[in-house]
């Protein structure tokens, strides 16, 4: 006699991704894993006593969405301290800082993050005499979203710079504006990592944001191990609510082979993933390395963050040590260095380069021919655009950022991530498919499965997820609406329930 059902989910127009156009109507769910799926009727049967039964009322069902690139702690950031990607005008971002000043302890730090002057139709960063504007008795900073650039009110400036004439900390006659970049940004990060408990309450908070959003797992991108200790924390006391690969910063990879780690290692719902490592800035920041100048600054090129000969050495390093290395790549300079540093590894090793904004055609070439993943997100074409942030800054070679449909037909693997610009696998996937030119461009269903499949497989997970079939993990999502029937506002589509595990994480009000 077949077993009873934990959890079955009935009513759905279950698309399992697996195979073109298969769709069911029912998924029975045990012991965490898919044990079923396909018609209602014959799924009723497997309904017990004690089997939770959801009525989908015809909603879309889905494989669970696995952010391939983002930062929950950044996430968990905004949603504690201040949001600045809410503000549509510099006035309001100040404000937002004002009322956050108003809550905190006097002489606390007050943080903003997420701001994005572009989205104000300005190009100038937040500055020191714009923060000290906000009456606040301790330090102002305000993290711009692509955590490449930080600007820091007078308080800060002394506090958190050192040396202010170090680089990365921009100047004028007066002394420093208040901008810093790259390694001074990373400076000013640093001595605001959160603690061990406060580091618990970030992460809790951006998982319930993630899971309201369909996000069953996360890539994330951990630069203190104290995110990995509440990670494991978390999931110790029954508290974590998504799976979680650890890709952690390069500078951890001394202590990582000490503990005896390589990718891959763990289970339960905490693993480790790649070592994540640089070579250029942002776009947004002007420091992702180009091979031509800026259009909007023709004196510069961009900065190496890694250098291609310190990137080769870390490359074979990590490689050797058993790890999948995660390469931060933006400008085409930058991107043809990674290109070339992993033209000699290991092609079954599924490296992979994360963003890939601005690659030639024989750039994207030569990343196929290495068994590259790239682990891009779609949720930048919104800089995308005659009048765009990449126009701005590139000019016409706009055109050439982030074309996603010349990296499938050259045969890359996609993983799509959000890199937190937001994080909502469907405002991603709604600018996939309705993205600027037709290069740049996916349909629906190549879209989802970058988001599930294609993510899966970039975690050498696509044997347990990543697809709705019997015997893999229970991670499953719900929308009220179909992206297939709604393609031009996809974004609008909201999740109704998500499963994690067998287990039901979110289920929208009623």
């Amino acid at each position: 006699m077949t077993a009873a059902a934990d959890l079955l989910l009935t009513n759905a127009e279950v698309h399992t991704l697996a195979r073109p156009d298969e769709t069911h109507e029912a998924v029975a769910v045990r012991d965490g894993r898919i044990v079923r799926v396909g018609d209602a009727y014959e799924l009723d049967f497997l309904a017990g006593v004690d089997t939770r039964v959801v009525d989908c009322e015809g909603g879309v069902l889905l494989p669970g969405f696995i952010d391939a690139h983002t930062h929950l702690d950044v996430l968990g950031r905004r949603l504690v301290h201040a949001d600045l990607s809410e503000a549509e005008s510099r006035a309001e971002a100040l404000d937002i800082l004002q009322s956050r000043a108003e809550a905190v302890d006097a002489g606390d730090p007050v943080l903003g993050v997420g701001y994005d002057e572009h989205a104000w139709g300005e190009r100038d960063y937040l500055t020191r005499a714009d923060l000290d504007a906000v009456d606040a008795a301790g330090p102002v900073v305000a993290v711009r979203e692509d955590l490449h650039v930080v600007s820091l009110d007078t308080t800060a400036v002394e506090r958190y710079l050192p040396d202010p004439s170090a680089d990365g900390v921009r100047r004028d006659a007066a002394g420093p504006t208040g901008v810093v970049v790259e390694e001074a940004a990373k400076t000013v990060l640093d001595a605001l990592e959160p603690g061990a408990d406060e580091m618990a309450r970030l992460l809790r908070a951006a998982q319930d944001h993630a899971t309201a959003r369909g996000v069953t797992g996360v890539h994330d991108m951990i630069r203190r191990p104290q995110a990995a200790r509440a990670y494991r924390d978390l999931a110790r006391d029954g508290a974590l609510s998504l799976r979680v690969r650890l890709n952690y910063w390069a500078d951890h990879l001394d202590a990582l082979q000490d503990a005896g780690l390589r990718t891959n290692h763990g289970d339960g719902l905490v693993r480790v993933g790649a070592l994540k490592t640089y070579t250029d800035g942002s776009l947004g920041g002007r420091t992702a390395r180009l091979s031509e100048p800026y259009a909007d600054a023709p004196d510069e090129r961009g900065e190496w963050v890694v250098d291609p000969a310190a990137l080769q050495s870390l490359f074979e390093a990590a490689e050797a040590a058993g790890f999948q290395v995660a390469v931060h790549a933006i400008g085409d300079e930058a991107v043809d260095a990674v290109a070339e540093a992993f033209a000699d590894g290991d092609s079954t090793a599924r490296h992979r380069i994360e963003h890939a904004e601005l690659a030639s055609d024989a750039t994207i070439d030569r990343l196929a021919d290495a068994g590259a993943v790239a682990s891009v997100q779609p949720n930048f074409h919104r800089w995308a655009g005659e009048s765009g942030l990449y126009a701005d800054r590139l000019g016409e070679r706009w055109r050439e950022t982030n074309r996603l449909r010349r990296l499938v037909d050259a045969g890359v693997p996609l993983a799509f991530g959000s890199d937190g610009m937001p994080l909502d696998p469907l405002y991603g996937v709604h600018r996939a498919v309705n993205a600027p030119t037709d290069a740049q461009g996916l349909g629906v269903t190549e879209a989802l499965r970058a988001y599930t499949l294609g993510s899966a497989y970039a975690g050498f997970d696509e044997d347990r997820l990543g697809t709705v079939e019997p015997g893999k993990c229970a991670d499953l999502v719900v929308l009220d609406d179909s992206p297939w029937e709604r393609s031009g506002a996809i974004d609008d589509i909201d999740v109704t329930l998500t499963v994690v595990d067998g287990a039901v994480v979110y289920e929208a009000d009623t």
